[in-house]
């Protein structure tokens, strides 16, 4: 790769606030792609750590900085981030997270095969801090092609950590501000119902469960933006004759481990019970009889 100039050059965006305790993961996997033709345009979002310190120890100039005049929700960090970007591809990656060294290749070796593609995500690790444990995302095969419907049932596809979108995407769909937990589900659910996405089905990210997790700590609210989500859209011409049952599915199981968590078991059982019989409702059945102190690493 002499000649970066003849390949496409891909912006990975990180957005950052006081992100310092794993930054330096995020950012050697970034640096150690075998892809070189990028550019890692750093949104810092008003951090007040170590984290600007942390990227300037880094002499690479093919890193840019720029640190947010006002605090933002994420998304509005995001969009904001996209205005700074070149590359013909975006890619994003939170400071917590980590790619494997030819993420990225793989990826832009896929597009170069099929230019009808708009997104090329890839499977993933669940790498869980405390126990130094990973688990890849799924067994079973991602989807690729039209993927509304399987967004819907489940999204496994891992937030925004493992896609790389052409950038032409940009140019007429954002981020929608007003979601703090589930904005990332929400653009790749409306922009998938017109486009086509491809999928690399080894498992070239992880994706790290710790303490400070955002959708640990704010279950509440990622179940309140997800029920109104669904009372927004449900109606919409643009998802109709889409079933909506596999989403409900997953609102109902953010109640359970909600209320399991704030030891609220009696209302706990009550949504275990109207829900089908699983391999997941007997995972709760189990749980409603553990400790308290034991549930987060068993349910999440």
């Amino acid at each position: 790769m002499n000649n970066l100039s003849s390949y496409p050059l891909v912006s990975v965006i990180v957005n950052c606030h006081n992100g310092q305790a794993f930054l330096r993961d995020c950012i050697n996997s970034i640096i150690n792609q075998t892809y070189k033709n990028w550019e890692l345009i750093f949104w810092d979002n008003c951090s007040s750590d170590k984290s600007k310190e942390i990227l300037e120890s880094y002499s690479e100039k093919r890193i840019k900085y720029f640190r947010a005049e006002k605090f933002t929700t994420l998304y509005e960090a995001r969009n904001l981030a996209l205005k700074k970007a070149s590359g013909d591809y975006i890619s994003f990656l939170d400071t917590d997270d980590w790619w494997s060294a030819n993420k990225i290749e793989k990826q832009i070796d896929l597009f170069n095969t099929n230019r009808k593609l708009v997104v090329f995500y890839t499977s993933f690790y669940i790498y869980r801090k405390r126990k130094k444990t990973k688990k890849k995302i799924s067994n079973k095969n991602l989807p690729s092609g039209k993927i509304t419907q399987n967004l819907l049932n489940s999204y496994n596809i891992g937030g925004i950590l493992t896609a790389l979108i052409k950038k032409k995407v940009f140019d007429q769909n954002s981020f929608d501000n007003r979601y703090e937990i589930i904005g990332d589900f929400d653009f790749f659910v409306n922009i998938s119902i017109k486009n086509i996405f491809g999928c690399v089905q080894e498992p070239l990210a992880f994706w790290r469960i710790h303490e400070s997790n955002t959708h640990l700590k704010k279950i509440g609210l990622q179940i309140d933006e997800s029920e109104n989500w669904f009372k927004n859209n449900i109606n919409l011409e643009k998802f109709r004759g889409y079933k909506f049952d596999g989403f409900v599915k997953v609102i109902q199981v953010l109640k359970i481990k909600k209320n399991l968590l704030d030891g609220k078991k009696i209302l706990a059982l009550k949504e275990i019970m109207k829900a089908p019989f699983s391999l997941r409702k007997y995972k709760f059945l189990i749980c409603f009889f553990v400790p308290i102190k034991v549930l987060d690493s068993l349910i999440n």
